[in-house]
């Protein structure tokens, strides 16, 4: 975007977004389709047996393959991130990372074997380091810096997420569990790779709407590299000044809630993994005489964000209207922990009926267990992750901005790992000792955080 038109537009914001936000949208709309349809696949395409069209792993192996392969997706971005900054433009790198991130999913259906699947990870793990960490910033250039419109436009742009997150599951999980699904001599063959290709497909797509309108709807923002950024003189004077005191605090305070967040995502990120497993092998998925694919049940989380989003941000909204003021960032984090973790208690009464050994099922779970678990996580989810994210680009100081939101995200990723380790005990210990271990002591720390929640609150003034 022309600068002085950046300045115009900043001193006298219309109410109107530029079309280029809903550009950014459908893109990222695409993206994440890409994504959580393959996410929503991977764990059942490994665990199935090879006769039956999956890869024939253990669970256990499996479930720790998947937490790396979320792992890495979170730390593939400081990399691109960094070399887009030196040396590649923005809107070149969303191009680069959607290309490959295609070629990995095409991969994955061409060649339906264990090769195809290193092949296809490492190319999506690459191709979402160039993506994810260039669209974000991509959406913030179309703005300056006090346009009250900001906050606005990344909520719009949070919706086209969670709309690609819905519709993907439903869509590759049709195509894989459903429609492709056969039987030859008595033995279920399913359509994974089908699957993938719808994925596949998703990010060609939303690659050409975006490089197609690009040059017309997002101007020249996004065609330069970054490198070396002008800094303002004050920008200048922090870089060369020692963190004061309270600056010291902030840090800290970021770094301490950090290590409480990986508590939450490690139990969080069990969607794509021991839940689907649980949810697939032990749930009745019937309704009115149809089964529903397993699969399906990952768009129950995005489902419910886009409806409850807005009544979380109204509550919000009325309690900063209190003569108290809004609850502190550390209290609703805590109480999203809580939230998460009664999620979990919520599902040990299913396991308490079906027991952990799918080859000795005497009854299967209502599937209303597995759904009031989700709407416990989602609230969890939307008190703990907007709230975090936006007291991180708050509270860092100037010259440890960049880095102190990098260990933020990395403690997301250190938390997928987790996640998969924890999940692949599921084979070994049971489901009733792993649910029950994550919702505890996750519930645990939140209450630890809440009663931090005073001096935390104080570090971070």
């Amino acid at each position: 975007m022309d600068a002085a038109l950046k300045v115009q537009q900043e001193q006298h914001p219309t109410k109107k977004h530029p079309p280029g936000l809903y550009l950014l949208f459908f893109t990222e709309m695409w993206e994440r389709f890409s994504y959580y349809g393959m996410r929503a696949l991977l764990v059942l395409y490994l665990t199935t047996q090879m006769v039956s069209g999956g890869l024939g792993f253990k669970d256990s192996f499996a479930l720790q393959l998947y937490g790396i392969f979320t792992m890495l997706v979170y730390f593939t971005p400081l990399l691109g991130g960094y070399l887009t900054d030196k040396f590649i433009p923005r809107r070149l790198a969303i191009t680069i990372g959607g290309i490959t991130m295609a070629a990995g999913n095409f991969t994955l259906f061409a060649l339906d074997n264990r090769t195809g699947l290193w092949v296809g990870l490492t190319l999506l793990i690459l191709g979402n380091g160039f993506f994810k960490p260039n669209i974000s910033t991509l959406v913030g250039e179309l703005y300056g810096e006090n346009d009250k419109r900001r906050d606005s436009a990344f909520t719009i742009f949070y919706m086209g997420i969670n709309t690609g997150a819905l519709f993907a599951p439903l869509v590759c999980g049709y195509l894989a569990q459903t429609y492709f699904k056969t039987t030859i001599n008595g033995v279920v063959q399913y359509g994974f790779k089908y699957g993938f290709l719808a994925a596949c497909i998703g990010m060609i797509v939303g690659q050409i709407i975006f490089n197609l309108l690009a040059p017309r709807y997002l101007g020249e923002a996004g065609t330069k590299v970054t490198a070396k950024q002008v800094k303002t003189v004050a920008n200048k004077a922090a870089a060369n000044t020692p963190l004061t005191k309270q600056e010291k605090q902030r840090t800290w305070a970021i770094l301490i809630l950090t290590c409480f967040v990986v508590f939450f995502w490690a139990g969080f990120e069990q969607a794509g993994s021991s839940l689907t497993l649980y949810t697939d092998r032990f749930v009745d998925t019937t309704i009115f005489g149809w089964t529903v694919p397993s699969s399906w049940f990952q768009s129950v989380n995005p489902a419910f964000i886009i409806l409850l989003a807005p009544l979380v941000s109204m509550l919000w909204t009325k309690l900063a209207a209190r003569k108290q003021g809004d609850l502190k960032v550390p209290t609703k984090m805590g109480l999203g922990m809580i939230l998460l973790g009664l999620g979990f208690l919520v599902l040990l009464f299913a396991v308490m009926q079906t027991g952990s050994d799918e080859h000795h099922i005497t009854t299967k779970a209502n599937l209303m267990f597995i759904v009031v678990t989700y709407l416990l996580h989602t609230l969890g989810e939307l008190f703990l992750s907007p709230v975090g994210l936006s007291m991180v680009s708050a509270i860092a100081p100037v010259k440890l901005a960049s880095l102190l939101m990098g260990v933020w995200l990395a403690g997301s990723g250190l938390a997928n790992y987790l996640a998969g380790a924890l999940a692949s005990y599921t084979s070994s210990l049971g489901y009733f000792e792993v649910f029950s271990l994550i919702g505890c002591a996750t519930a645990f720390m939140g209450v630890i955080l809440l009663l931090l929640s005073k001096k935390i609150s104080r570090m971070m003034a």
